[in-house]
C-alpha cells in the first residue's frame, strides 16, 4: 500500500541535453529572429524613420489598390492549388494504397518526380511546353486545332507550376495517412455492403484527416510565399506577394514598405501555422490516449 502511495520518480534534469540544443537555438535567434523582429518594429514606426509607434506603414498598404490586388491574387493562387493538389494527389494516394504492382510503382515514380527536378528547370520546362509557340501549341496546330491560348502569363501559370512542384510532398503526407488505416476495418465494411464510396466517406476520410490538414496548412505556407513560379509563369499585374515583395525590395528601393508587406505575409500564413501546431498537438494527444 505504502508503495502505491509512493510519488512518481522525479527525472532528472541532464545539462549535456541542453548544451547541446544551446548552440543552434543562439545561432537561430542572432541569424533568423533578432533580424525579422527588428523588421516588424520597424514597420510599426513613421514612413520618414522617425521614432515612434505609427501603422502608416500598413495604412499605405491597404489604402493602395494595386497592394490589395495582388494579395487578393495570392490568396486565390494558394486556394486554388491547394484544391487541386488534394483534387489531384488523393485518387493516386488511394490508388497507391490499395494497388501494387508495376502500374502502381511507375505511377509513383512519376508523381514524385518533380521532388528531383529543381524549380527552375520545372518552370523552363512548362515555358517550352506549354508557352506561347510552344510543344504543346505545335501539336494542336499539326492536328487542325488553332487559337491556343497559353496559361503563361495569366493567373493560371503559376498554379500550375506551383500545383507541379508541390505534387510530390502532397503524395508522401497522404500515402503515409493512407498507410494507418486498417485493412479489416475496410473489409469489415465491405462485408456488410458498404460501397466505395461510403467507405471513403465513413472510414477513409476521417483516419486521414490529421494528414489532410498537415499537407494543407504546410502547403499554404510554401505557396503564399513562392517566388520562382509565380515570377517566372505569372504575369506581371496584378503579381503575387513574393515576387511583390522582391520588386519593392530590389527594385523600388523600399526595404520598409517590402517589411510590412513580409509582415503582412508573415500574419497570414501563422493562421496555417497555428492550423498544423493544433493539429500536430491533437495527434500526440490521441497517440497518448491510445497508448493509455
Amino acid at each position: 500500500m505504502a508503495s502505491d502511495l509512493a510519488p512518481p520518480p522525479k527525472t532528472s534534469k541532464n545539462p549535456l541535453g541542453l548544451l547541446m540544443i544551446a548552440a543552434p537555438v543562439v545561432l537561430m535567434g542572432l541569424f533568423l529572429l533578432y533580424p525579422a523582429l527588428r523588421v516588424v518594429l520597424r514597420t510599426f514606426g513613421a514612413a520618414d524613420g522617425s521614432p515612434g509607434f505609427s501603422l502608416e506603414n500598413y495604412a499605405r498598404f491597404f489604402n493602395d489598390s494595386y497592394s490589395l490586388n495582388n494579395l487578393g491574387i495570392t490568396l486565390w493562387t494558394t486556394v486554388v492549388t491547394l484544391i487541386l493538389l488534394i483534387v489531384v494527389n488523393l485518387p493516386i494516394a488511394l490508388y497507391l494504397r490499395f494497388r501494387k504492382g508495376r502500374l502502381a510503382t511507375f505511377i509513383q515514380a512519376l508523381a514524385l518526380f518533380p521532388m528531383f527536378v529543381p524549380g527552375v528547370i520545372i518552370c523552363y520546362a512548362l515555358i517550352r511546353y506549354i508557352g506561347p509557340n510552344g510543344l504543346l501549341q505545335s501539336l494542336l496546330e499539326h492536328v487542325g486545332i488553332t487559337g491556343y491560348q497559353t496559361p503563361i502569363m495569366t493567373p493560371w501559370g503559376p498554379v500550375i507550376g506551383l500545383l507541379w512542384d508541390a505534387m510530390p510532398f502532397t503524395l508522401l503526407v497522404l500515402t503515409a495517412g493512407l498507410a494507418g488505416i486498417s485493412n479489416a476495418a475496410i473489409e469489415a465494411a465491405q462485408d456488410v455492403g458498404a460501397s466505395r464510396l461510403r467507405i471513403l466517406w465513413s472510414i477513409v476520410l476521417p483516419q486521414i484527416r490529421g494528414s489532410l490538414v498537415v499537407c494543407t496548412s504546410l502547403n499554404f505556407l510554401s505557396l503564399f510565399g513562392s517566388v520562382l513560379q509565380p515570377y517566372m509563369l505569372g504575369p506581371t499585374s496584378p503579381e503575387l506577394m513574393g515576387p511583390f515583395m522582391l520588386r519593392t525590395f530590389s527594385s523600388v528601393r523600399d526595404p520598409l514598405q517590402a517589411g510590412t508587406q513580409a509582415t503582412i505575409t508573415f500574419l497570414i500564413c501563422s493562421v496555417a501555422g497555428l492550423l498544423y501546431i493544433l493539429s500536430m498537438g491533437n495527434r500526440r494527444k490521441a497517440e497518448k490516449e491510445t497508448v493509455a
